[in-house]
């Protein structure tokens, strides 16, 4: 199935009968697919890992963040002027 975000906030019953019969449902916006709704008791292909994906460890050689307690610790000070 298929459904606007309109469709979604209008006729949330519809949107609830498909995915009880088991449909996929599929939100877009202005035509363009933004999201995929899928049933609770299908599996997915396969589980991401964090490992797998491009963001993972991007930040690991970084010097000041070796400490994390003390830099979020910066961040959060106020400022002086």
């Amino acid at each position: 199935m298929e459904a606007s975000i309109l469709d979604l906030r209008k006729n949330m019953k519809k949107v609830m009968s498909a995915l009880e019969r088991n449909e996929r449902v599929t939100l877009t916006r202005r035509r363009r697919k933004m999201a995929v709704i899928v049933p609770a008791g299908e599996k997915q292909a396969r589980k991401i890992k964090a490992a797998d994906l491009a963001a993972f460890g991007m930040w690991a050689d970084r010097e000041d963040m070796q400490d994390v307690s003390a830099y979020v610790r910066e961040l959060r000070k106020p400022r002086s002027f």
